[in-house]
């Protein structure tokens, strides 16, 4: 699958800012099976200052101040992704989930550490009692890791209801458990939080997912939306990316814009103004298939 995606985000201050700084993930990675032939970036208004680095995890990251007198800030990206399909697994012939816990220790190599240090703590996913007792379930001695977490994507999904009011981006995984409601950052989330009580390593994925029109209606322009799910390292396999709030892998309708300890990690836009008072803004996502003719 070929896709062009647009991303536009917009601040309106109800007084002039003199002065803003930012930064932005909203670059699409290049991995095996994800390829961005192009990627562009249009800010209004123009930045005195703009430049771009890659972070810790490998994930592009775009800086840029404006350092004069605006009453309102439009971030607009566009790029050119190509997907390939995600290879076939065979769940029952993953690893034990112990003999992967076993592996995911700081001992052996730099490429150990990497993954190991996806086992800890990070500010918003903290192992605990209660998310351990929550995945217990479905980590049976010796089942092969995949079967877990295919097992874990699906309670969760079952258990917990997608509502956007429930929570916000502050709402700790223990009041989630309790409320039994969120969105797709707190599903990750909980997932992430999860593996990591079990000790195994998770990471936080930001990115896109193409939404699919009922039979016979159009595509709605704008109706794609950022996403965000888990991936967990399954020793051999590598990092196998699971979405419990649709309860499947990924496939060819997830593009991984960046990867981290959590979402604080990878927030697609965040930043800093002085002045402007009260401020409001939107955001509009359009992942638009190749076959299909951009708005």
């Amino acid at each position: 699958m070929k896709y062009t995606i647009k991303h536009r985000t917009w601040y309106a201050y109800a007084e002039a800012a003199p002065v803003c700084h930012n930064m932005l993930h909203l670059a699409p990675r290049d991995m095996p099976r994800q390829v961005c032939s192009d990627y562009r970036l249009r800010i209004v208004p123009e930045p005195a200052f703009i430049m771009r680095r890659t972070d810790w995890f490998g994930n592009f990251v775009d800086y840029f101040s404006i350092e004069g007198s605006h009453n309102g800030l439009e971030v607009l990206s566009q790029s050119i992704v190509r997907l390939s399909p995600p290879p076939k697994l065979t769940p029952s012939e993953s690893l034990p989930w112990e003999a992967v816990v076993r592996q995911s220790t700081p001992e052996a190599s730099a490429a150990d550490l990497s993954v190991y240090q996806l086992t800890l703590r990070s500010p918003r996913v903290r192992p605990s009692v209660q998310l351990r007792d929550y995945a217990l379930p479905s980590f049976v001695a010796g089942r092969p890791l995949l079967e877990a977490i295919i097992d874990l994507t699906a309670r969760i999904h079952r258990d917990f209801e997608f509502d956007p009011k429930a929570t916000t981006v502050h709402t700790p995984l223990e009041e989630l458990l309790r409320l039994r409601r969120g969105v797709c950052q707190d599903f990750a989330h909980l997932a992430i939080g999860c593996v990591r009580s079990m000790g195994l390593p998770g990471r936080y994925v930001s990115g896109y997912l193409r939404t699919t029109p009922p039979p016979g209606k159009p595509r709605m322009v704008g109706a794609d939306a950022s996403h965000a799910w888990a991936s967990v390292h399954c020793g051999p396999l590598g990092w196998i990316d699971f979405d419990p709030t649709n309860n499947a892998l990924i496939g060819e309708s997830h593009i991984s814009i960046a990867w981290g300890r959590d979402y604080s990690d990878v927030c697609p836009i965040q930043g800093v103004f002085v002045g402007g008072g009260e401020h409001s803004m939107g955001v509009n996502v359009d992942v638009i298939p190749a076959d299909e003719k951009a708005a």
